[in-house]
């Protein structure tokens, strides 16, 4: 098979996993809640300093990040933990490898539909905020706002390949679920608990750069980071900025990290589905 031949098939595949869920409504319905939840933030996130509306991007970033940290990896975890084992549920699996195609061609287009279907509703629930922010501070506040977009969207698609992997991995779409909201608990919720219950157990033993690293162990922890230190204000805002090594705060190294857990999941997603 040739790679244009490939690309085609997986384009098909990608493209009828976006219309279906174009067709469910589903990127209408998550356009919405971040459009609702990311303007009430933006609007009456400073209400506690006696403010209403955006007092500067700075803050208002800052204010959007436990929004995106919350909530984009809970949804592309929803999103995709039923992409392949519910295709085996259903029956349709078999059916579909019974076309020319490869499984890894199958996992990729599943994987690139669902991608553009998280990446178009976070983009555009994202918009609004952004019309109010150029309304308010200019076009120097786009720019790093758009980062800060680009950045959940990065986040939103490492835990969606997290997603696909597990839906590989679990045998029905009732372990399957269970697995992605253990995910979603464990990285979002514990995982830095665990790392500071062990800075504190250890009297400050295990700290220092070492410390720091481990962050890159959880892809919540990247985008936090990547957006802590892009931000001066921010970075006041956060105390975790204060136990970071300067190095943490290169954003192409932090990008690349954040790209490595899109394509490790998928890799091994890939050779366990072709096992």
């Amino acid at each position: 098979m040739t790679p244009a031949l490939t690309w085609h098939q997986m384009q098909a595949l990608a493209a009828k996993e976006f219309r279906d869920r174009l067709r469910n409504r589903w990127v209408l319905a998550v356009a919405v809640v971040f459009t609702a939840f990311s303007l009430l933030i933006t609007y009456f996130g400073s209400a506690a300093q006696g403010q209403i509306g955006p007092r500067s991007i700075e803050l208002t970033i800052a204010s959007l990040v436990s929004l995106v940290i919350y909530l984009i990896p809970l949804i592309a975890l929803l999103l995709g933990f039923d992409a392949i084992v519910g295709e085996r549920e259903r029956g349709s699996l078999d059916l579909l490898l019974a076309l020319p195609i490869t499984r890894l061609e199958l996992l990729l287009g599943k994987y690139l539909g669902l991608a553009a279907a998280l990446t178009l509703s976070t983009v555009a629930g994202f918009a609004l905020v952004a019309g109010v922010l150029y309304q308010r501070f200019g076009a120097s506040a786009l720019y790093h706002y758009g980062g800060f977009v680009l950045s959940s969207v990065l986040l939103g698609l490492a835990f969606l390949s997290l997603a696909v992997l597990l839906s590989v991995l679990a045998r029905d779409r009732t372990r399957a679920s269970g697995l992605a909201i253990a995910l979603w608990f464990g990285l979002v919720l514990v995982f830095d608990l665990l790392l500071l219950g062990l800075l504190v157990a250890t009297g400050g033993q295990v700290g220092g750069e070492a410390f720091a690293y481990l962050l890159l162990l959880n892809p919540a922890d990247i985008f936090r980071i990547l957006n802590v230190f892009s931000l001066d204000d921010a970075q006041r805002l956060y105390g975790l900025a204060s136990i970071l090594p300067p190095a943490m705060g290169q954003v192409g190294g932090l990008t690349a990290a954040m790209l490595a857990w899109i394509a490790g999941p998928l890799l091994i997603a890939s050779w366990r589905f072709r096992a």
